[in-house]
């Protein structure tokens, strides 16, 4: 069966998993703060290139998530190309190491505007409760952090950054539903839309490609 083609729609953003390789053993993509630093110089430098906003990030051992939005339709290939070539370069030099950084292509999910894109937000920020690691900081009243661009959906939850940022730090304590939560990764993962139905209609029509999986068995037969 032939593989479809990625969900890429520019201008709205999208949900993005890149795997560590198995060769990284227990160091993984970012070993320590200088790693991290790195990546996160190297993405700020390719999303600039690129045409690429970047809203949350999780820089974990086994993988990287970004939400990000692209001008256009092939930025987050071209991103995750320049972040391979700048970060991965830098990463073999102080690890002594050659290779990729990654275990295959990137996997992603365009996601809706609304409820949906602060779920993915609050789902990339709460991987990990190290600092450094995700986004939390940024957005919960901590370092700013340049690289970052804020969603309309975070503007929307107070007047002020303060009212904002508590908001977002409630949300974050709060956590998703596992249910919620898992549908937000397995979206990403298999490549499809995030969000209602109507949206998923409305994705798959523009990419002319299904964006939601098809029903598991056999069609039910019509009555005679």
């Amino acid at each position: 069966m032939a593989r479809l083609p990625r969900l890429l729609l520019p201008g709205e953003a999208h949900h993005l998993i890149l795997r560590a390789h198995s060769g990284l053993g227990g160091a993984g993509i970012c070993a320590d703060a200088a790693d991290r630093s790195a990546c996160l110089a190297a993405l700020q430098e390719a999303a600039a290139a690129e045409q690429v906003q970047i809203h949350a990030y999780a820089l974990l051992p086994t993988e990287l998530q970004l939400l990000a939005t692209p001008e256009q339709a092939d930025g987050l290939s071209r991103l995750v190309q320049a972040l391979g070539r700048r970060y991965g370069g830098a990463y073999n030099r102080r690890h002594g190491r050659r290779g990729t950084l990654w275990d295959g292509r990137y996997r992603c999910a365009v996601v809706e505007p609304g409820v949906t894109r602060l779920n993915v937000l609050r789902l990339i920020d709460g991987l990990s409760a190290e600092p450094g690691v995700t986004s939390a900081g940024h957005h919960s009243g901590g370092a700013r952090v340049t690289l970052l661009r804020d969603l309309p959906e975070i503007w929307a939850l107070g007047n002020t950054p303060f009212e904002r940022e508590a908001a977002l730090r409630t949300l974050l304590a709060q956590g998703l539903p596992p249910d919620v939560a898992n549908g937000l990764r397995q979206a990403a993962l298999g490549g499809w839309a995030s969000g209602s139905a109507g949206f998923a209609a409305a994705v798959a029509l523009a990419c002319d490609r299904p964006a939601r999986p098809r029903p598991r068995g056999r069609p039910r037969s019509t009555p005679g």
